[in-house]
């Protein structure tokens, strides 16, 4: 169970980087400016540095077996999930929404990929469902 949740949150985090990079390209930074996105960079970034630091927590309880190094990444990644359903909510309403006339007009969020968006949250449900069960002791 271990090695599986660290394989599935690397995997993860892979596809959340690329999501970071895509919203960072696409003027999601600039865009704070002119209130065009609905992604406030504390949000995106604070989710990305949660992840990064509950997998570097993770990694610190693969090499030295403590249950509350386990628990202490659990309790992160639920605070990842939590700001990652917030982008969720407020992505869908931007994805759904016709596409505004010029570039500069357009959220950055617009241009997310579906299938990396639904790949990632699909993923990131599995590495918490997988952390859990390692932390409570399940294929130990």
């Amino acid at each position: 169970m271990d090695i599986a949740a660290l394989v599935a949150w690397i995997v993860t985090a892979l596809g959340g980087f690329f999501l970071l990079v895509r919203w960072i390209s696409g003027g999601g930074l600039r865009q704070q400016q002119t209130g065009t996105t609905r992604f406030p960079a504390p949000l995106v970034f604070g989710h990305f540095l949660l992840a990064a630091a509950g997998l570097v927590v993770w990694i610190v309880y693969l090499a030295a077996d403590r249950t509350a190094l386990a628990w202490a990444s659990f309790g992160v990644l639920v605070a990842v999930a939590l700001l990652g359903f917030t982008m969720l909510a407020r992505w869908i309403p931007v994805y759904r929404a016709a596409p505004a006339g010029t570039e500069a007009t357009t959220p950055a969020e617009r241009h997310l990929p579906v299938p990396v968006v639904g790949a990632h949250g699909l993923l990131a449900a599995t590495t918490l469902v997988l952390v859990l069960l390692a932390a409570i002791g399940v294929g130990s």
